[in-house]
């Protein structure tokens, strides 16, 4: 029987913060998840700070990198993209996620750009929250958005069940 691979895309579209990068990455590389880097960035990949945010996870990841926000759309035409935004109509959880899916994430200051999102309504989610809290972490936000997807396709390829350390369950 053959074994269906799933496929969850994760992008940054010109991501200012290290630490927040690196969270995302180590998010990636426990889920599977392939990780898009939209340049310019507001660091250096080497960047102390985005190595320890993702601790020992760099090597197990898959990555790639554009010089640009038209590169990156240019080279994955055909992909289905949802852009997660604050601006959205309509929750994270109303939409059903195709296997090869694009999650696409702007930058800590100021998210996608209104062109992005008013071009593509229908592709547009946002999570939740209070409308006194302006917006969540970036790498939060990529963690609700990452488990939303898997938790539709049912964890694909994922330890769903855990163990102690010293006992036995």
């Amino acid at each position: 029987m053959k074994q269906h691979i799933h496929i969850l895309n994760i992008a940054l579209i010109e991501p200012e913060i290290p630490q927040n990068t690196g969270n995302i990455a180590r998010t990636c590389a426990a889920t599977g998840a392939r990780l898009h880097l939209v340049e310019p960035m507001g660091f250096k990949i080497d960047d102390k700070k985005l190595k320890r945010a993702g601790l020992d996870y760099w090597d197990k990841l898959d990555i790639t990198f554009y010089s640009s926000s038209e590169e990156f759309f240019e080279k994955n035409s055909s992909a289905e993209f949802f852009y997660f935004s604050t601006k959205a109509q309509r929750a994270h959880t109303d939409v059903s996620y195709p296997n090869g899916a694009f999650l696409v994430f702007g930058k800590e200051t100021k998210g996608l750009p209104e062109e992005l999102l008013k071009a593509n309504p229908e592709r547009c989610v946002r999570l939740p929250m209070r409308g006194i809290i302006r917006s969540l972490n970036l790498s939060n936000a990529v963690a609700v958005g990452t488990y939303e997807v898997l938790r539709q396709w049912d964890y694909p390829e994922l330890s769903q069940r855990g163990s102690l350390t010293k006992y036995e369950w």
